[in-house]
């Protein structure tokens, strides 16, 4: 049997395809070579080098003179910076060159100075008298700028202008010339902005200016001949109203607004509508049963004849409709209202038959977009709609439709009704199961967009379920709802088989409500092993830390000692103690949490141990990792009963400080460690006893250098007189001695015999000897002692089990935490001497 041809479209490597092969690489060449070529000329480069020798205002007025639009750009960008740093030259030299370079700049220009100047408003870099007389004219200018977007930029910065700018200045330099730009002589675009005007400065005037120099003007607008600026102004007629007050809106804005809802344009009706619906809490009883509610009941039977973008806009605004209205309906009203509603929820549902996309005519395609957003409006007032019809006539009102909202073709309806589920199951209260249903629903649906909206609530969501809205737990606890857990199970399957982590890490969080909802047997059968197995094989990190703290959430209200033991054994059997480094690292991941949730005592038993072990881990990370959690395990000892296991960290820490390689995790320990001293040294509360002993500590002088200290405490009881002489001289020669003398190696019998009731870690080098044994007798985070005959620098053969252990010379009682126990005496270190003569012999030891 032969084996069959090749393709003809194959890869061929003989001597001619290779030919082929260079010839494209050639011309590839060839491509590339005119953009090498289009870099900047040297020519080019020096008309773009300014002197670096100017000042920020020189350099600005010489680019914006004879530099290129770019640079003018970058300038006018840069304008707030300038007018912060020197206001004065600024506006003395550089506005005037921006004003000459905005009669002829682009767009991009135009559009920078425009953001510029409102950020120098904002800022409050200059006066608004200041403000008003340099920038105020340069804006008016360009607001009827050709380009539509250039236009809206100067527009927006004279609407921020209008807000603080003085009464007189607005009517000065804006009302009055307004009266000429808002005629219809002149461009439909100057009658635009006028409109805007108008709404931004109503607020600004007393009732004597609004009513003889501004209405006039909105009538005017409201009564154009271009569609375009009748709707605009009709837009402005809410903050014109808000202005001039109820009795003139009664009497001046309803009646424009009666007139411009009928008016011939879609547009213009539609602004007019959403005006009216805005302005509902203005009008009283009267005007809303006599004048508002037949334009809204004549607004919607029309809405199915025309544009489909007037049903999105009623759709949209339903619920606030039927919150204003509320009262005034007629109940043969309230049932067509009803009516209209449900209508507007299937709407565009009864043509679905099957077809083809690609078959659909564009406009088909079009209107059904818009009946998506119909409904998806709908959804969103669904709330609102449970209110309208009482929370008690639900299941016979409105179930139907919650139902075929719930189960809606499109995705962007049912997401929008799984944010709002939360507001219905509240609005429900006792009635909330018989939406039981819908949530088994929402949790399967294939789309994790609909599943990400609804977890956002979902535990206040099921414990409305298990409670069935009352106060009191119930202790069935979700009995009525058989098929919750495996929609649960299957919708943490769906997200985690997906891309979208994210949605399965708040998926995970939020399943830390489910001991409050479901029996802990469920829990340990269906949720907690799942658990685990994230936590060992799921790839992204963020997943893993969620399901390990719901693991520890799970083992926290488990109460079965055997499913305990079991968990904690799995924990650190298999993430402790496993083979990949990853499940070492979210070991202590796990460990972290446990101690935010658990008790001391819990953590101490089962998880101190294993977890100090990992100082012996082979992979750094994981050591580093741990030596940022030091603290907080060294936080779950109660001394003096745990007083065993501190041994057994100081003893972790002495061997990271004396046998780490890894620098970085060396740095971790020693800041680490000296963090803990300041702490405690700064904030922590101390017992009369030692804080005597502090106090003599700190009488002890200490000319050492820092990274030395030592401090040798006296005898308890008072000193002689004597003895206070001898201190004092011994003091002196102490003094003179390392102020005559430089270091050398035989300062280290120093520290051997201070060593011997002292902290020993390790700290930078000082002048060159490299590590050094510190002392401090104020250190109550890992503390540990040497023998006399011990070297300055820990090395690996040192005996460090036989100095945390109870045999021989016993532990230091101060390692314990004990605060009963006695300050150590330095008669210890030399039982012959006194506390002079040792003070002496310390001296001269430094001088040998």
């Amino acid at each position: 049997m032969h084996p069959p041809p090749p393709a003809a479209d194959a890869m061929d490597f003989s001597q001619n395809s290779l030919f082929g092969y260079m010839e494209d690489l050639q011309e590839l060449t060839i491509i590339e070579r005119p953009v090498r070529r289009s870099l900047k000329t040297p020519e080019e480069i020096e008309r773009l080098t300014v002197d670096e020798d100017l000042s920020d205002i020189e350099r600005a007025v010489y680019l914006l003179s004879a530099g290129q639009d770019i640079q003018g750009t970058s300038v006018i960008a840069n304008l707030p910076f300038l007018v912060r740093q020197n206001p004065a030259e600024t506006l003395r030299r550089v506005l005037p060159k921006v004003r000459e370079v905005l009669h002829v700049a682009g767009v991009e220009m135009q559009s920078t100075a425009a953001v510029s100047f409102r950020t120098i408003l904002q800022e409050e870099s200059v006066s608004i008298h200041t403000y008003a007389h340099s920038f105020l004219q340069v804006i008016l200018l360009h607001l009827e700028h050709r380009d539509a977007g250039v236009s809206n930029a100067w527009l927006e910065t004279l609407l921020s202008v209008i807000e603080v700018l003085p009464k007189e200045t607005l009517k000065h330099e804006i009302l009055n010339p307004l009266v000429s730009k808002a005629q219809l002589s002149q461009t439909v675009q100057s009658r635009l902005v006028s409109c805007k005007i108008l709404g931004k400065m109503t607020n600004k005037f007393d009732a004597h200016t609004i009513k003889r120099e501004i209405l006039p003007l909105v009538k005017s607008l409201c009564q154009d001949v271009e569609y375009e600026v009748r709707s605009c102004m009709c837009r402005q007629l809410e903050n014109i109203a808000q202005g001039i007050g109820t009795e003139l809106t009664k009497s001046v804005v309803l009646p424009e607004l009666i007139e411009l809802s009928r008016d011939e344009g879609s547009s213009v009706r539609l602004a007019a509508f959403e005006t009216l619906v805005n302005l509902l809490d203005v009008f009283d009883t009267d005007d809303r049963s006599q004048t508002i509610l037949p334009l809204v009941k004549s607004f919607c039977e029309k809405s199915f004849k025309a544009d489909e973008s007037i049903l999105i806009s009623l759709s949209f605004h339903l619920g606030k409709l039927c919150h204003g209205l509320y009262g005034i309906f007629t109940p043969d009203q309230h049932l067509r209202f009803l009516e209209f509603y449900k209508k507007l929820c299937t709407l565009g549902l009864q043509q679905e038959n099957g077809h083809n996309e690609n078959q659909i005519p564009p406009q088909i395609l079009e209107q059904e977009k818009k009946y998506i957003s119909v409904r998806k409006n709908c959804a969103y007032n669904f709330p609102a709609m449970i209110v309208f019809v009482d929370p008690k006539n639900f299941h016979m009102e409105l179930y139907s439709t919650f139902f075929c909202l719930c189960h809606d073709p499109e995705v962007p309806v049912r997401y929008t009704i799984a944010i709002c589920f939360y507001e219905v199951s509240k609005l429900l209260n006792s009635g909330v199961y018989l939406i039981h249903k819908e949530l088994i629903t929402l949790l399967q649906d294939e789309s994790l967009e609909v599943l990400d909206a609804l977890i956002d609530h979902l535990p206040e969501i099921l414990e409305l379920m298990s409670t069935g809205g009352e106060s009191s737990v119930q202790e069935n606890k979700l009995s009525s709802l058989p098929d919750l857990i495996p929609a649960l199970t299957a919708a943490e399957q769906r997200a985690a088989a997906s891309l979208k982590w994210r949605t399965h890490e708040k998926l995970l969080q939020k399943y830390a409500c489910l001991p409050h909802i479901i029996s802990s047997d469920q829990i340990y059968y269906r949720f907690l092993q799942r658990m685990f197995t994230i936590v060992m094989t799921n790839n992204v990190l963020p997943v893993q830390k969620a399901a390990s703290r719901t693991l520890c959430i799970f083992l926290r209200y488990n109460r079965k000692q055997e499913q305990r033991h079991e968990v904690i054994q799995k924990l650190i059997e298999q993430l402790g103690q496993g083979k990949s480094y990853w499940n070492r690292l979210r070991f202590l991941d796990t460990c972290e949490f446990i101690i935010e949730i658990f008790s001391k005592s819990f953590f101490c038993k089962y998880f101190f141990l294993p977890t100090i072990e990992l100082t012996h881990d082979p992979v750094a990370n994981v050591r580093m990792k741990l030596c940022y959690l030091l603290p907080k395990v060294k936080s779950t000892l109660k001394i003096p009963a745990d007083k065993h296991l501190l041994q057994q960290l100081e003893m972790c820490v002495r061997k990271l400080l004396c046998q780490e390689k890894d620098k970085d995790v060396l740095a971790i320990v020693k800041r680490e460690q000296l963090e803990k001293e300041k702490q405690q040294s700064d904030g922590r509360p101390m017992s009369e006893k030692s804080f005597e002993k502090k106090r003599r500590d700190t009488k002890t002088p200490t000319t050492l250098p820092k990274s030395i200290p030592i401090s040798v405490p006296g005898p308890s009881g008072t000193s002689t007189p004597s003895t206070s002489k001898e201190i004092k001289k011994s003091k002196l020669i102490r003094s003179q001695s390392f102020n005559n003398q430089a270091f050398h190696a035989k300062y280290g019998n120093l520290d051997k015999c201070a060593n011997k009731s002292s902290t020993v870690g390790y700290t930078p080098s000082v002048s060159g000897l490299g590590k050094t044994s510190v002392v401090s007798l104020t250190d109550d985070s890992f503390r540990t002692r040497n023998a006399c005959s011990a070297p300055t620098t820990f090395t690996p053969t040192a005996s460090l089990p036989g100095t945390s252990r109870g045999t021989g010379n016993s532990v230091d009682p101060k390692s314990s935490g004990s605060k009963e126990t006695p300050p150590r005496k330095a008669t210890l270190l030399f039982p012959s001497l006194s506390v002079s003569r040792l003070t002496v012999h310390v001296a001269h030891s430094i001088l040998l």
